[in-house]
């Protein structure tokens, strides 16, 4: 957040500097009000930029058997161009290199999510599914394991049956 920041002021006194070198070639005939205005619209210029690359940068660097499973994009009449162009804010990704299964109960697997958000901590999870009843349980609490492998006191939610993050876990 911070290198956002830097960049951002950098962007504007960049902006700033070559308004004061075209008032300069052409003589001075330009209005006062051109350098802040440039600066300004450097400035908000990289703030959007910042916005809609969030997501490629931050999904780039996930480490390896770490997949986007879900994307959230955001529109907002704050910022109005969102409406034409929405940006993705908030994203799941499913850690498939640590994903298991219990030979005991084939139909379920065990994987971890990780809840990225634009300007959030990332929180991890781990998440039970169950792939021929499309449904699934957060064990954030933590979870008691019978001696068959059963969690014995999941809170089962019902998800649809095309559920991104259901059918990628189910694949693996």
């Amino acid at each position: 957040m911070f290198v956002e920041l830097i960049a951002t002021v950098v962007a504007g006194i960049a902006c700033a500097g070559l308004a004061l070198l075209l008032n300069r070639i052409t003589g001075r005939r330009l209005p006062r009000w051109i350098m802040p205005v440039a600066a300004g619209l450097g400035m908000l210029g990289m703030t959007i930029s910042n916005e809609y690359t969030w997501f490629e940068r931050t999904a780039e660097r996930l480490p390896e058997g770490v997949e986007v499973a879900f994307t959230v994009e955001e529109q907002s009449w704050l910022r109005p161009w969102t409406q034409a162009f929405p940006y993705t804010k908030r994203f799941v990704a499913l850690d498939t290199g640590t994903a298991r299964r219990n030979a005991a109960l084939p139909d379920q697997r065990l994987a971890d999510l990780y809840f990225f958000g634009r300007w959030s901590p990332v929180n991890q999870a781990p998440m039970l599914f169950d792939c021929a009843g499309a449904r699934s349980a957060l064990l954030i609490d933590g979870a008691s394991f019978g001696t068959d492998g059963a969690v014995s006191d999941a809170d089962w939610q019902s998800m649809p049956a095309d559920d991104p993050i259901l059918k990628r876990v189910c694949e693996t």
